[in-house]
């Protein structure tokens, strides 16, 4: 393969194609994951397809002329990363897939796992050169194990997320004794981050899905109900901008908890085409290669799996610790693009506290988000933490860049919004009603206080968050029921909750007084699920408060009918079942609230 030390014909291709590929992944890195840019992700992918074929075509001369495994697993990585983004961008399952299927590949067949120096002195005989290539190969298995984490929790493969965080806990520690003098500090700080966002994540582990699952979120017996509003103009959900902004949020890389737990209940679950195309890791780690030419990876394998049955997903901007003027950006160009039928869900999680000292006295210690008093206290928060008309976007201080009011999102009513606010300041876009500029908004304002049992630890991320993506979870967390409950009690009480939504649907869909707002958007399946939930929230948050103080309660605008208000018998009486099955009845005011 290699003549007078000139490298083979097939190598010389390989690298004039690998800087080809590199410099359109580049380009389709850089775009935004919204509004567009598709078309460099499909020359970036056209571009790692020719190249994954040629080192499987012409492996036996790569490998022969200088190829290292290491190089097969970034070409193999870039590919995921491709997918990955192809889903953020889209939303679409099988590109999900395709990410997992790539990682789990470059994992399982160990293309990082090039052995690295045993101690100081073996990597001073191996040379600084040997030494720093190790450290870089290292570090890229590193990342790509973080990468590969975060495509594993959203694909909810519990198996593989125990592994991976048990193989990159064993790596960082690995790493720190082959290269002693090279800090691995902030590899400390991702460990950490991980596991806080795990133990947030996975505290009900026999919980369901977050995703809309036809099994248990579509009652057939509503549907003819739900169907008199097709009659009418009917508003479809196909674009949502996610975004959270906290200080000491609970997060992993740019994904936060809240926006983690949105972004999955904005898709429909899928059905076992999806579920069967990828396998677990193995359990006692990597899987040896003996197959040679070992990149055998089927890069069509994602796009040939579909799913007929489902509904395409709407697309979501993920919008990672934003400025305002970023998201306005955002939201302009979304916008733009807005079809005459569809409707935009805006979801901003962002505190409305700015200065620090008063936001770690609002916070309790076992959470970032909750606050530490009495559950029944009904003191409002510290009135010198400053204006409470906006929520607040930034790392430090509390400029006037950094404040997002009610006013910056009026103009964006020229088109239809569901608004979805969960801060401490969510009450200031109340304002936002009767202002709109020709489109009239929904608006999911959450409670001023959050709401906890005196001495239980709270979990973290937003509470009212929690109930509009896990309502069956955040009704535990906030009933101090620990995630070791029964599973069968667990399993008792989703029924309940199951036939709960189920009633209250029925209920609203055959309300007299239903608003236009309203009746235009519920027809849609995933904000019809995210009203359901709105009920079920404020009418436990209402009960379980001794007296009515509305601080504690979320808001709607414009109103729902009161017959699906907290005081309405059939909402109230699978509220008392739920909580006498769960055994925390005394918890609750059913008595003296009427």
């Amino acid at each position: 393969a290699m003549a007078d030390g000139e490298p083979s014909g097939a190598y010389r291709e390989f690298k004039a194609l690998v800087e080809a590929a590199d410099r359109k992944f580049a380009r389709a890195r850089d775009l935004p994951l919204y509004g567009g840019g598709d078309h460099h992700s499909r020359k970036a992918f056209k571009a790692y397809t020719r190249l994954w074929r040629l080192q499987q075509d012409r492996r036996r001369d790569l490998v022969a002329a200088g190829l290292r495994r290491w190089e097969i697993g970034e070409v193999a990585s870039r590919i995921g990363q491709l997918y990955y983004a192809r889903y953020l961008r889209t939303a679409e399952p099988r590109s999900l897939v395709g990410a997992y299927v790539f990682y789990e590949a470059i994992y399982s067949r160990g293309y990082f796992a090039a052995p690295a120096p045993a101690n100081a002195n073996a990597s001073a005989a191996a040379g600084g050169g040997a030494k720093h290539q190790g450290l870089l190969i290292r570090y890229k298995e590193l990342r790509f194990i973080a990468r590969f984490l975060v495509v594993a929790m959203l694909m909810r493969r519990a198996e593989a997320v125990d592994h991976l965080v048990a193989r990159l806990r064993s790596l960082v520690q690995e790493s720190k004794s082959a290269y002693p003098k090279t800090n691995f500090k902030e590899w400390k700080q991702v460990l950490q981050e991980l596991d806080r966002f795990l133990k947030a994540d996975g505290a009900y582990k026999g919980s369901r899905s977050l995703r809309y699952d036809n099994l248990f979120d579509s009652y057939a017996s509503n549907l003819a109900s739900i169907a008199r509003f097709h009659s009418k103009r009917v508003l479809k959900l196909k674009e949502a901008v996610l975004t959270s902004y906290h200080r000491n949020e609970v997060k992993f890389t740019e994904l936060t908890l809240d926006t983690f737990r949105m972004l999955q209940s904005l898709e429909w679950e899928p059905t076992g085409s999806y579920q069967i195309a990828v396998k677990e890791l193995t359990e006692n780690g990597t899987m040896s290669d003996q197959s040679g030419p070992s990149g055998l990876i089927d890069i069509h394998l994602s796009t040939e799996i579909s799913d007929g049955n489902l509904p395409s997903n709407p697309q979501r901007a993920i919008i990672y610790h934003p400025t305002v003027s970023h998201l306005m950006a955002v939201l302009a160009t979304i916008c733009e693009e807005l079809s005459q039928d569809s409707i935009l869900l805006i979801y901003i999680s962002a505190s409305g506290l700015a200065d620090q000292n008063a936001y770690h006295k609002y916070a309790s210690s076992s959470s970032s988000r909750s606050r530490p008093a009495s559950a029944f206290s009904i003191d409002k928060p510290n009135s010198h933490t400053g204006s409470d008309d906006h929520v607040w976007l930034g790392p430090r201080g509390n400029g006037g860049p950094n404040n997002l009011y009610p006013e910056d999102l009026i103009p964006f009513t020229r088109y239809p919004l569901f608004l979805v606010i969960d801060s401490e300041n969510s009450h200031a876009f109340k304002a936002i009603h009767n202002a709109e500029k020709g489109e009239p908004a929904a608006l999911l304002l959450s409670p001023r206080i959050a709401s906890a049992m005196p001495g239980v630890e709270s979990g973290n991320g937003g509470q009212f968050t929690y109930f509009l993506t896990a309502p069956m979870q955040a009704f535990c967390q906030l009933a101090g029921i620990t995630p070791d409950i029964d599973s069968d009690t667990y399993a008792n009480a989703e029924n309940i909750l199951f036939s709960a939504l189920e009633q209250y649907e029925e209920i609203l869909s055959t309300s007299v007084g239903l608003n236009i707002v309203w009746g235009q958007i519920l027809p849609d399946p995933f904000l019809r699920r995210l009203i359901l939930r709105f009920i079920f929230c404020r009418a436990v948050l209402f009960y379980f408060h001794p007296e009515e103080h509305g601080e504690h309660l979320p808001t709607c605008l414009p109103s729902l009918p009161e017959s699906v208000s907290p005081n309405a018998k059939a909402i109230k009486t699978p509220i008392l079942l739920l909580a006498e099955n769960l055994v925390v009845s005394n918890r609750f005011h059913f008595g003296n609230r009427t």
